[in-house]
């Protein structure tokens, strides 16, 4: 993304728009947000659920089998795949709770009210749970755990119970971290002026925070109960071909599935909106008559 003009006004369309502008761009989107109707935000939650859930299925594909790469390769390649999912939400157009986490500016500049931002967040969260629900009972039914001899559904079981194991401290600043970096990457994509421009701003910071294993609340709603299902509900030819039982994984239950997403969702939304938008709103907007 080129800034080679210090224009303040934008008149260039070829240029990409400077942090005071984004800024500018980011209230305004924000406001567009909590002035739509219910039912918009609920689909276009859903959307970003699912999405996510997509980057997050073409992620565990990529973990499967990476045991002889370096640790740190492997997260590598993790994030660049997961990084679909933003992709998808910001390119695709949806509503996604962790980037929406930015509405903060938008209340902070008086634009919308704290009871418009607590509405739009609280419909854009349920319908980001209900796609990514229904995405991993759709990868659970379409047997996709059995992939690979079954490799793809232990890949998926592990991943759900590290999760699950996290201390709440420890899952707390990950998923601080997490959003900081997310909502990174929306921010930067407010300045981008084509597609292009915001897969180049979405994937460094989304590939960051997977290989660097922050807790994405989001994507959390589809790796736990992905990794619970296969745990319930897989057959018994799925356990003889990787070789173990459901016991195996005692910690992965639905109380500590429950936990991740509670903890993970706080988290979240303290680091993309107090790290993020409040202080991108006090340098840039604060002051503004």
């Amino acid at each position: 993304m080129a800034e080679t003009s210090g224009k303040a006004s934008g008149d260039d369309a070829i240029d990409a728009l400077l942090p005071p502008q984004m800024a500018l761009a980011c209230e305004t989107a924000g406001a567009a947000k909590a002035g739509r109707d219910a039912l918009a935000l609920l689909v276009l939650g859903l959307l970003a659920g699912a999405f996510i859930a997509f980057g997050a299925i073409f992620m565990t594909i990529v973990l499967t089998g990476s045991g002889s790469l370096p640790w740190g390769v492997a997260r590598l390649l993790a994030g660049l795949v997961f990084s679909l999912g933003l992709i998808l939400v910001i390119a695709g157009g949806a509503e996604l709770f962790t980037g929406d986490s930015l509405m903060i500016v938008a209340c902070a500049s008086r634009r919308i009210t704290v009871g418009a931002l607590l509405r739009a967040w609280l419909l854009v969260y349920a319908g980001n749970i209900a796609g990514a629900l229904g995405t991993a009972g759709l990868v659970f039914l379409a047997g996709h755990h059995g992939f690979g001899d079954g490799a793809v559904g232990k890949t998926a079981l592990l991943i759900a119970a590290a999760k699950s194991a996290l201390p709440t401290m420890q899952l707390f600043f990950l998923a601080v971290l997490c959003n900081v970096l997310v909502c990174l990457a929306v921010w930067m994509s407010f300045g981008a002026r084509s597609v292009t421009d915001k897969v180049v701003v979405i994937v460094p910071p989304v590939a960051a925070f997977v290989a660097a294993g922050f807790e994405h609340s989001i994507a959390n709603l589809y790796l736990l109960p992905y990794g619970l299902a296969v745990k319930a509900w897989a057959r018994p030819e799925f356990w003889a071909a990787i070789g173990q039982s459901a016991s195996d994984y005692p910690g992965l239950t639905i109380s500590a599935t429950l936990h991740n997403i509670l903890v993970s969702t706080i988290g979240n939304l303290a680091g993309g909106s107090l790290m993020v938008g409040v202080v991108y709103w006090f340098v840039y907007l604060r002051q503004r008559d």
